[in-house]
C-alpha cells in the first residue's frame, strides 16, 4: 500500500466519523477512505460510552473494505494501535513523556488518556466493511469516566488537529503494509510490545462479572492480553477494561 491507496474526506461536522463511514460503505464506496469531523455531535467510544467531542481534538474514521481474512482480523486493532502511538509520537516535542499503548489499544500519556480508538465491523452485502475511528485530544482533554485524561497540549505539543492528520494517514498506510492482511503479525507483535506500556507490571482487568489481578505479561499472537494470576497460572483476556496497580 502506498499513501496515493487513500483517500480524505474533510467535514465541518458529523454525528461520528464512524457513522459517516459506515454510510459510504452502504453507497459502495471501494474503502481506503478517510473522513475527519471538526466536531461530532454524537460521538461514541468502545461498548457504546458516549465521547465527548469538542473542536478542536482529532475525530478521524478509516473505512476499509475487505480487509484481510476473517482468521486475520483480531489482529488488526495491534496494528492500528501502533500506527496512532506513532503519528502521535511524531508531533510531541524532544524530552517530552512518551506515548504508549495500553491493552489494547488505547494511547497514554503519563499513564493519561490522550487517545481511544474503536473499531466497528458492518457486513453490507458480500462485503465486509470495516471502521477504524481515532479520538485524539490534541488541545481539550475532556473527561470520559474510566481513566485520567490528558491532552497533546499538555504535552508541549503546538500541534492542531489539521496538522496531526497528515501523520496519522501516513503511519496508518505504511503499518497497515506492514501488517498485510496479518501476514506480517509478528512484526506488528514486535512494534507493539515495544511501544506498551505496564508490561512485567501488576493490573488489574475489569471484565462484564469480574476484575482479575495480576501481571501483565504481554500479548499472545490473536493478540490477547497475558495475564500471570499467580502460581504459575496465566490467563488469556481478549476485552476487557485494563487498571494499572
Amino acid at each position: 500500500m502506498v499513501l496515493d491507496d487513500y483517500r480524505h474526506i474533510a467535514l465541518v461536522e458529523a454525528p461520528s466519523t464512524n457513522t459517516e463511514c459506515f454510510n459510504l460503505a452502504r453507497q459502495g464506496d471501494p474503502g481506503r477512505v478517510w473522513v475527519t469531523a471538526q466536531e461530532q455531535t454524537s460521538g461514541r467510544g468502545r461498548r457504546g460510552r458516549a465521547w465527548t467531542s469538542e473542536p478542536g481534538n482529532l475525530y478521524a474514521s478509516l473505512l476499509l473494505i475487505n480487509p484481510a481474512p476473517a482468521d486475520a482480523m483480531a489482529s488488526l486493532p495491534l496494528a492500528v494501535a501502533v500506527a496512532v502511538q506513532r503519528a502521535i509520537s511524531a508531533v510531541l516535542p524532544p524530552g517530552s513523556s512518551p506515548a504508549k499503548i495500553k491493552w489494547p489499544n488505547d494511547i497514554l500519556i503519563n499513564r493519561q488518556k490522550v487517545c481511544g480508538i474503536l473499531i466497528e465491523g458492518e457486513r453490507i452485502a458480500e462485503r465486509h466493511a470495516i471502521v477504524i475511528g481515532c479520538g485524539i485530544n490534541v488541545v481539550h482533554a475532556p473527561e470520559h469516566g474510566l481513566y485520567p485524561v490528558t491532552s497533546l497540549r499538555d504535552h508541549g505539543s503546538t500541534v492542531f488537529a489539521d496538522q496531526l492528520f497528515p501523520h496519522l494517514f501516513k503511519e496508518t498506510a505504511d503499518v497497515l503494509a506492514i501488517w498485510d492482511q496479518g501476514r506480517g503479525l509478528s512484526r506488528i507483535i514486535e512494534m507493539w510490545t515495544a511501544s506498551a506500556g505496564g508490561i512485567g507490571e501488576k493490573i488489574t482487568v475489569n471484565l462484564p462479572r469480574q476484575s482479575i489481578s495480576g501481571h501483565f505479561r504481554g500479548i499472545d499472537d490473536n493478540g490477547h492480553l497475558i495475564l500471570d494470576t499467580g502460581l504459575g497460572q496465566t490467563q488469556l483476556i481478549a476485552a476487557g477494561d485494563v487498571f494499572f496497580g
